[in-house]
């Protein structure tokens, strides 16, 4: 469900809760919380990209967009060592499609058992 704030310059929010929306859009943009494997059987970073990606997509399709209108990704990795097969998965991902700019980092997951969260940016 999206929800509508007409007090705030069309601002559409979906999923929201109560600590975050899933996705936020404005001014023809799409921000995207930052997508974990949270909830799923994922274990190692293979799996858990795969998962943040196919989330990312699911949520991308919601708002009428996908992959190839990606503007910006900023990926947080639990550990650098990590970073290889994660980047195999992400150029899977990309098929050879347009790249966004991307930053990647390390630094500590609000769960023990996540590897990799993704926050993307999209045009609609």
């Amino acid at each position: 469900m999206i929800q509508t704030d007409e007090s705030q310059q069309h601002i559409q929010r979906l999923q929201c809760g109560p600590l975050m929306s899933k996705a936020v859009l404005h001014g023809g943009l799409v921000y995207l919380s930052g997508q974990t494997s949270s909830g799923s059987d994922a274990q190692g970073i293979t799996e858990q990209t795969n998962e943040v990606l196919h989330r990312i997509d699911t949520l991308l399709a919601q708002v009428g967009t996908d992959r190839s209108r990606m503007l910006s990704a900023l990926i947080h990795l639990k550990s650098m060592g990590d970073f290889d097969a994660m980047n195999q998965c992400w150029e899977a991902w990309l098929s050879g499609g347009p790249t966004p700019a991307r930053t990647t980092v390390t630094g500590s997951m609000a769960n023990e058992s996540l590897l990799v969260e993704l926050t993307i940016v999209a045009a609609r």
